[in-house]
């Protein structure tokens, strides 16, 4: 040993090279303040004030954090009580339990103490890690995945605010240990990563982040437990690197923290050799590594605080009060968990009674204890608030949150087959393979929301091949299949959780199709997959990570993350294939976009407004900004007085937005390909008008309501005698054999009667009305958009439905938006409408609501199509984009912004597009920009696209049911106050 200006140090090695530290006196942890004398001064004058009125009991009892839970019976409260009042403890540290009872229990205890206790809890992923009714947010090793340590530092206060909340001062995390052995029972998944680097980094993210509430932190377990096979809880374990490797590797990360101020750092029941050379020797009491190399070489001014003092790593061949004493006089500062409070404290006391330790020692520790209580506030002690304590806790903003960390950490590992993210859905069959998961999943349920996928759940794991025989021949039929492994653990010795016909299974499956590996569950994992080409990393088995690996997975969200740990020989620490946003729309946080999250919750009462008032019985509301659905809502139920909820799947009949949805779709296609022109007649394209009063109309003036067609011709009354349906026209019987179209439940038409319909149309009067020009007056028209249909028909020489879902709907992933929805999907999916009594004389459910485009089978250009909010901002985020979805471009970047633009003085219109006109329309909010484009429908729907805002509001409900005449939906403006609410949720800088 040798000295520096007075200061003892074990090696010189340790402060040389590139990881030197300068010895110079660091600020206190304790001090935050922006004038730091009058900080100080304030906080030694508390100090010693406290420290002059303490007996040596209370001195004594200052060293110890007792470990304490909320979930046991009142009589084990009193004792901690007794122990509070008899032997003057420092601090408790909570384990399990609940909230609600652990700030109950602190306010009891802090009460009967003289001197305010210190609240410790060891929360590494948060206080959900130990208490019921909190969150989980990801473990450490998952945060290892982040390359951007700004969601650390988030997450890090996040912590901080919840700790503050709940009355707590200091958190023991995190765990900067560096998880260089993959078989560590103890660490593993709590480390930040086998890159000191990386964990450093980290590390100093989380502490800096729970300052911001005043949280002390704490460095662990010094000097690294990392490279361990044991589990100090058990036993001692032996880290027997060399000090240079110490140096390098375990050290690194303490040195870092300690020299950006964190408060405490905790010593681990570890034998080091080369720090300690005395045999089997723990560090957390040893002098020299905490006294001499912890405090005197690093030069750390905060709470040295010892691991678990009854944990066998330190107990072994010790008697009661031992563990304790020889902690303190190795120079730990704290005492935590001790074995046997009675027999430690009164063998410290007895050690300060006969002076084996000095009282200056001891009142230098205690005064250090002080100076921290003063730090985390306890000068100015207050109760926990009970009210409201759950809902602060667990907010909205913090599960916001844990997406977004789950977001930045998703790894793909490998992509050999350059799958992903997937782009080709329209030529791609998709199924998923869910193994050890429930039905119904997260997981599946996401994949759903992107492409239309054939879902086989395992709800077990898989003992045999016989188990999973069924699922490996049905699943080979498709093109690619996602594998979701679930039910993953950290044990190596127990293959992580996966069992081998599991692995099996998912080697034969990938020697016939392409498969997708997505694990949920350890990294060190990842090396069961060894023979996979396509492999993600989700890290964890958690609804969260459920919902984002589908994001990744499909080009909703950019893969960011890189492994914090090498698994094998081929997967290394830092691997990770990044990959870009295709420009899907992705789900996550009103915040992240600048929106106000409070703010759009207003819906849900203007909503409720509605159904009380028997306006609709249910809807779906959505809101995407910036490419991100933040808001997506279903209220109410199907129908009244029924108990069936309305749900994301549930399908509307969105009547008028027909006209955008589909046919308008079509024309912009057709036009930018230069197969129609908008300044063209119509009869140059649909010669039969030729001779009729519609030849010389323009297509352009079709698509703005402006070429003198009469708003609507009832043409079914031409299929009725009286009040009785024609036999030549109807059937009331389904005959597989027969083409016949379906009009409603049990009623049936011959297919001809589309012929009949379009020479219907080309016949019908005009309107006499004119402007002062001599031109048509603006007049709202369901027969434009016919006459439209039949142009895209002709040029396309295939019927709209099909074309659509071709050339749109299959290559945006638009599997819920259809015509005729009950050729795929089951009737009680769907909202029923009307109870019409005119001409079906039925409940309609499943078929068009519009009797004109019921008549011609349910396909027509006006009206017929069926979605749900969530397909539909598929479509209208890719006319946001300017016709970029997915990685492709559906239409050229001028097209959508030339057919939403307003070219008439007739009307507000644009190019089929409606657009904000009168402020006192009940459909649009009065706050909509100017370039604002979208549809309503008559069955009581609505979207509105703002370019401006780079926002999208879309509003689904069957107000039609059980009658049309209801029209309180727009007597209420329930449209248009919540696209008003919508507006006003964007932040404004």
């Amino acid at each position: 040993m040798f000295k520096i200006s007075g200061i003892v140090l074990v090696r010189k090695i340790i402060f040389t090279g590139a990881f030197a530290l300068s010895l110079v006196t660091v600020f206190s942890s304790f001090i935050l303040s922006p004038t730091p004398s009058d900080y100080q001064t304030q906080q030694e004058k508390w100090a010693d004030s406290l420290l002059a009125t303490m007996s040596l009991d209370e001195k004594v009892g200052q060293l110890f954090m007792v470990a304490t839970y909320s979930n046991r019976t009142e009589k084990y409260y009193q004792q901690v009580e007794n122990n509070i009042a008899t032997y003057h403890i420092g601090g408790i540290i909570f384990f399990q339990g609940g909230p609600y009872r652990q700030a109950k229990l602190t306010n009891r205890y802090q009460q009967i103490s003289r001197i305010p206790l210190m609240i410790g809890i060891d929360a590494e992923w948060g206080l959900g890690m130990r208490l019921d009714s909190a969150i989980d947010f990801p473990k450490q090793i998952t945060l290892g995945a982040i390359q951007d340590n700004s969601y650390v530092e988030k997450f890090g206060q996040e912590i901080g605010r919840q700790c503050k909340r709940l009355g707590i001062h200091i958190n023991f995390a995190p765990s900067i240990d560096v998880n260089t052995n993959p078989d560590n029972p103890i660490i593993n998944y709590r480390s930040f990563g086998e890159s000191q680097i990386n964990v450093a980094e980290k590390g100093l993210a989380y502490v800096r982040g729970m300052k911001k509430y005043n949280i002390l932190g704490s460095a662990k377990h010094f000097p690294g437990h990392g490279d361990t096979d044991q589990d100090s809880h058990r036993t001692l374990p032996v880290v027997n690197h060399t000090l240079q490797r110490l140096n390098e590797v375990e050290l690194y990360p303490f040195r870092r923290l300690i020299a950006d101020s964190v408060a405490t750092v905790m010593t681990g029941h570890l034998y080091v050799p080369a720090l300690e050379p005395r045999g089997n020797t723990p560090t957390s009491i040893s002098e020299r590594i905490v006294t001499e190399m912890i405090k005197n070489q690093m030069g750390f001014k905060g709470l040295t605080v010892t691991d678990a003092l009854n944990m066998r790593g330190i107990t072994q061949g010790l008697q009661p009060g031992e563990p304790e004493f020889l902690a303190f006089m190795a120079g730990n500062d704290v005492l935590l968990q001790t074995g046997n409070l009675p027999a430690a404290f009164k063998k410290i006391k007895q050690a300060v009674e006969t002076g084996q330790i000095s009282e200056q020692i001891l009142n230098a520790r205690v005064k250090k204890i002080l100076k921290a209580k003063y730090w985390a506030g306890l000068s100015n002690y207050k109760p926990i608030e009970l009210p409201g304590l759950g809902r602060d806790l667990n907010s909205k903003k913090s599960i916001d949150l844990k997406a977004e960390l789950f977001e930045q950490a998703v790894t793909i590992v490998r992509n050999q087959d350059n799958l992903l993210p997937f782009i080709h859905l329209d030529t791609t069959t998709f199924a998923s393979v869910a193994i050890s998961s429930e039905y119904e999943n997260e997981f599946q349920k996401s994949l759903s929301q992107y492409a239309s996928f054939k879902h086989f759940t395992v709800p077990f794991k898989p003992s045999s091949d016989k188990d999973v025989a069924w699922v490996l021949d049905e699943a080979a039929k498709y093109k690619v299949v996602v594998v979701s492994v679930h039910g993953m653990n950290s044990k190596g010795e127990r293959n992580y959780g996966v069992s081998p016909a599991t692995v099996d299974f998912i080697n034969q499956l990938s020697q016939r199709t392409n498969v997708v590996v997505c694990a949920f569950g350890n990294p060190y994992g990842l090396k069961l997959y060894g023979a996979s080409r396509n492999l993600v990393c989700g890290y964890e088995d958690d609804p969260i990570s459920h919902k984002v690996v589908p994001q990744v997975l499909f080009g909703a969200l950019p893969a960011k993350g890189r492994l914090p740990v090498s698994v094998d020989n081929d997967l290394k620490v830092g691997n990770g294939i990044l990959t870009p946003k295709l420009g899907r729309v992705s789900f996550g946080n009103a915040e992240s976009v600048g929106m106000n999250s409070q703010k759009l919750d207003e819906i849900e009462q203007v909503v409720q407004q509605g159904i009380d008032n028997r306006a609709f019985p249910g809807c779906q509301v959505l809101v995407a900004r910036q490419g991100k659905v933040v808001y997506n809502r279903s209220f109410g139920t199907l129908r009244y007085g029924v108990y069936e909820p309305v749900n994301d799947q549930t399908l509307y009949d969105i009547a008028s937005m027909t006209k955008v949805t589909a046919t308008l779709q079509g024309v912009m296609m057709l036009n930018e390909r230069g197969e129609i022109d908008m300044n063209e007649k119509i009869s140059n394209y649909l010669p039969e008008m030729k001779g009729s009063n519609k030849e010389n109309m323009l297509i352009s003036d079709i698509l703005m309501h402006q070429a003198g067609l009469v708003a609507f011709v009832p043409f079914w009354e031409k299929t009725k005698i009286g009040n009785t349906l024609r036999n030549d026209y109807y059937s009331f019987a389904y005959d597989s054999l027969s083409p016949n179209l379906q009009v409603a439940t049990n009623l049936y038409i011959r297919p001809g009667i589309r012929d009949s319909v379009w020479h219907w149309v080309i016949q019908s009067k005009l309107l006499n009305i004119y402007d002062r020009l001599g031109g048509y007056r603006f007049t709202y028209s369901d027969l434009g958009l016919m006459i439209l249909q039949k142009l895209v028909e002709r040029v396309t020489n295939q019927p709209i439905d099909e074309f659509l879902e071709q050339n749109l709907y299959e290559p945006l992933g638009m599997s819920a938006t259809l015509f005729n929805p009950l050729q795929r999907f089951p009737k009680n999916s769907i909202a029923p409408t009307e109870n019409e009594a005119v001409f079906r004389a039925s409940q309609i459910q499943g078929t068009v609501h519009d009797p004109n485009a019921a008549l011609i089978g349910g396909v027509s250009g006006h009206a017929g199509l069926f979605s749900n909010a969530t397909d539909l901002v598929k479509l209208f985020q890719m006319n946001l984009q300017n016709g970029f979805y997915g990685g492709r471009n559906f239409l050229f970047p001028e097209t959508v912004r030339h057919f939403a633009r307003n070219y008439t003085q007739k009307s507000h219109r644009g190019l089929g597009w409606d657009k904000p006109g009168s402020k006192d329309s009940p459909i649009v909010g009065s706050t909509a920009s100017d370039n604002t484009f979208g549809h309503s429908g008559f069955t009581g729907t609505v979207v509105w696209v703002d370019p401006d805002r780079e926002l999208i509001f879309i509003f689904l409900s069957n107000r039609v049911y059980p009658i049309s005449t209801n029209n309180k939906i727009n007597t209420l403006k329930i449209r248009k106050r919540i696209h008003e609410i919508v507006n006003e949720a964007i932040i404004t800088q």
